[in-house]
């Protein structure tokens, strides 16, 4: 096997070197940046140092390939101990790309970062700004860089983040976006205390009375604080619409009875320490969780994801439709709802970003999520 070192300017010069004088056969084994030139560390250059291999038994009959070799960390010498990976004919260029991405999801995304031409680190600082899953991060890249390479090293910033849009859409394509479906009677918010639920009820409910024109009511479980049932009767009174205050299942029978001729009942919870089970337990003691609801499992966007997984573990024994990210205007990240979202299976519903009622809160979409991810 041939084995040498290249020094250039950037990745691309030392390509056109490797491939003139190694053939598209070769393999690079390991890049990094170094420091050349100067005086006592003074004036110094940065250059790419790139190390790149070949198999001189390789048959000189076979098609030459368009495509430049993959791009490989020194981390993946497998491609140097395995001989039969070096002899492959060039028309297998796309399984050494598979295999590629399998191995650069196994790396750390700290080691990744230098290996990636100049578009692409762009986009990794990007996804590591909204605070993106290092997961999905390297899932993402991966295939990037295969792009990258079927383009030979010419795709440009905007082909990059199209095909970085497309990912991120793909990945949400089974998940239900958008606001209540006015399929059920019953419209019920739950979540965690602080998270804004109230403030949220009352937003639907200025959505059904203002924009739908329906005949609305509201019922409140909140008995735990009783700032929560004066502010929830406040929205009340501007809306002009009952409220009914529920302690136990006996109450919200009563209350469903009372508001029969109502087109929609919006019912308002109790914020609790999401990490005691009893309360979820509680909860399915005073509401009547039916196929005549719709639950919405409202979360704060400046919670940690790991809280956020905590919290919807907690409630899952409840049936949730969709999710309302809360306080978007306290937080510049989004990458979070996205992880969220893949390992919830759960699409959003409404995101909110402010304490503004009936304003500040949006219907969500698929393609307006993954906008404000990359954005």
């Amino acid at each position: 096997m041939k084995v040498k070192k290249y020094i250039a300017p950037s990745m691309q010069e030392a390509m056109k070197k490797i491939r003139s004088e190694m053939g598209n056969d070769a393999v690079i084994l390991n890049s990094k940046e170094v420091n050349t030139g100067g005086f006592f560390g003074l004036f110094t250059k940065k250059k790419i140092e790139v190390i790149a291999a070949m198999d001189p038994d390789v048959p000189s009959q076979q098609k030459p390939s368009k495509k430049p070799a993959p791009f490989i960390n020194e981390q993946s010498k497998m491609m140097v101990e395995n001989p039969q990976v070096l002899k492959q004919p060039n028309d297998d260029l796309v399984m050494e790309i598979k295999e590629l991405k399998n191995m650069l999801q196994s790396i750390p995304t700290t080691e990744q970062s230098n290996m990636y031409p100049e578009p692409l680190k762009e986009i990794l600082e990007q996804m590591k700004n909204q605070e993106v899953h290092s997961r999905l991060r390297n899932e993402v890249m991966a295939k990037l860089l295969e792009f990258w390479y079927e383009q030979n090293g010419a795709a440009t910033i905007q082909q990059l983040k199209e095909k970085q849009y497309e990912f991120f859409e793909a990945q949400l394509s089974e998940l239900s976006f958008g606001g209540i479906s006015y399929q059920k009677k019953y419209i019920n918010v739950i979540g965690p205390t602080g998270v804004g639920k109230t403030t949220t009820l009352a937003k639907l409910a200025a959505e059904c009375v203002i924009e739908k024109r329906k005949k609305v009511a509201f019922i409140t479980t909140d008995t735990f604080r009783i700032a929560a049932i004066d502010q929830l009767k406040t929205y009340a009174k501007i809306l002009n619409v009952p409220i009914e205050v529920c302690y136990n299942l006996d109450d919200f029978k009563n209350a469903k009875e009372k508001l029969a001729n109502y087109d929609y009942i919006l019912i308002d919870t109790a914020g609790r320490n999401f990490l005691e089970s009893q309360y979820v337990d509680d909860l399915q003691k005073i509401i009547d969780f039916n196929d005549e609801m719709e639950t919405f499992l409202v979360l704060a966007a400046t919670a940690k994801p790991s809280d956020m997984l905590a919290v919807y573990e907690q409630f899952s024994v409840i049936p949730i439709n969709k999710l309302i990210f809360t306080k978007l205007d306290e937080t510049s990240t989004r990458g979070p709802l996205f992880d969220v979202m893949i390992r919830t299976k759960k699409g959003i519903a409404y995101t909110t970003h402010g304490q503004n009622v009936p304003d500040d809160i949006e219907m969500a979409t698929k393609e307006r999520i993954v906008e404000q991810i990359l954005r």
